[in-house]
């Protein structure tokens, strides 16, 4: 599976690397909690580096948007890796924005991908977050309001606009935006609180 997926001209940089402890189980088992203790997931897209470890948590309902579930069965562009669902998701599909549970809220972002999702969580203490997924990848999508670098369709329209429905929802909400891969953005955060942090 792993050189038909990554090794191809689509995927030059080669497959992630992930050292055991970055696992989900790892992370998981910081928090005391095991895969199975997990019910809820939301991916705000299916691309390989959002949805590749869904099978460590395959009896947990998967909330996804419709546009995104359609355009992975399609293959829609090289970053959906069907392998990444044989486990047989139980998906919970979503037609549109809604509140997940109290205070957690899936936001509509598409553009990167035709479905893409991002997510509001208000916190017990302090602003809420507002988790960009790639919607805006980097900080410079937010600040520049620039697209990031692969679009559904090879169209910006729909992801600026989605980067623009972001930074005005934060406005309104007071919340702090976390883009998704802007790895200086992280460093200056503590991104994997433990209890108590």
């Amino acid at each position: 599976m792993r050189a038909q997926w990554y090794e191809n001209p689509a995927f030059p940089f080669g497959p992630p690397e992930v050292t055991e402890e970055q696992r989900l189980t790892s992370r998981l088992a910081q928090l005391g909690l095991q895969a199975r203790d997990i019910d809820c997931v939301v991916c705000g897209h299916l691309h390989f580096d959002h949805a590749g470890g869904l099978a460590d948590v395959a009896h947990a309902d998967v909330h996804v948007h419709q546009r995104e579930l359609a355009a992975m069965c399609e293959q829609a562009d090289e970053a959906y890796f069907v392998d990444d669902f044989s486990h047989g998701a139980r998906w919970c599909v979503h037609c549109g924005e809604s509140e997940l549970a109290p205070g957690v809220y899936m936001v509509e972002t598409p553009g990167h991908t035709a479905g893409h999702m991002s997510l509001l969580v208000e916190m017990p203490q302090g602003r809420p977050v507002l988790l960009c997924g790639d919607a805006a990848d980097l900080q410079e999508n937010l600040d520049d309001e620039v697209a990031p670098g692969l679009c559904w369709h090879d169209s910006e329209t729909l992801a600026i606009a989605s980067i623009r429905k972001l930074k005005e929802l934060a406005a309104a909400t007071d919340a702090q935006l976390w883009p998704n891969h802007d790895m200086a953005f992280f460093r200056q955060h503590n991104s994997f609180p433990l209890p108590g942090e």
